[in-house]
């Protein structure tokens, strides 16, 4: 495998999964998410295919059906997706997010959303 870019090795297993049938087309590295650590997420679902014009990534914390502290920022465009950082907030919890387009559409999961488990780091036996 080349070299991981600044993006870290997730871009490298997007680009890699890029024929493949990946859910929503959608990477988070590293996983498992630590909490304080910095996260980076790839898209290359619908919108980052069909959508208009920029894609940002609406994310929040806490439990999957009641975000807090709901923020959205703009996406890097790459040639074969979409990709920013978030820092994760300094406690365990959940990290909740779509995607929506310069025009106003939405790329949920069907519903969904994505939601992956933030850990406190510790390794428990």
């Amino acid at each position: 495998m080349a070299n991981p870019t600044r993006f870290g090795e997730g871009e490298m297993k997007l680009k890699a999964m890029h024929e493949a049938d990946y859910p929503g087309g959608v990477v988070v590295d590293p996983t498992p998410i630590t909490a304080g650590e910095e996260v980076t997420v790839f898209y290359n679902g619908l919108l980052g295919k069909e959508g208009k014009g920029q894609v940002n990534l609406h994310y929040g914390y806490g439990s999957y059906n009641k975000w807090q502290t709901v923020s959205e920022v703009n996406m890097e465009k790459t040639g074969w997706g979409w990709v920013t950082n978030v820092v994760m907030p300094d406690k365990e919890g959940r990290f909740n997010f779509c995607f929506k387009d310069s025009a106003g559409n939405w790329d949920n999961n069907s519903g969904t959303n994505w939601s992956f488990a933030i850990h406190n780091g510790s390794i428990r036996y």
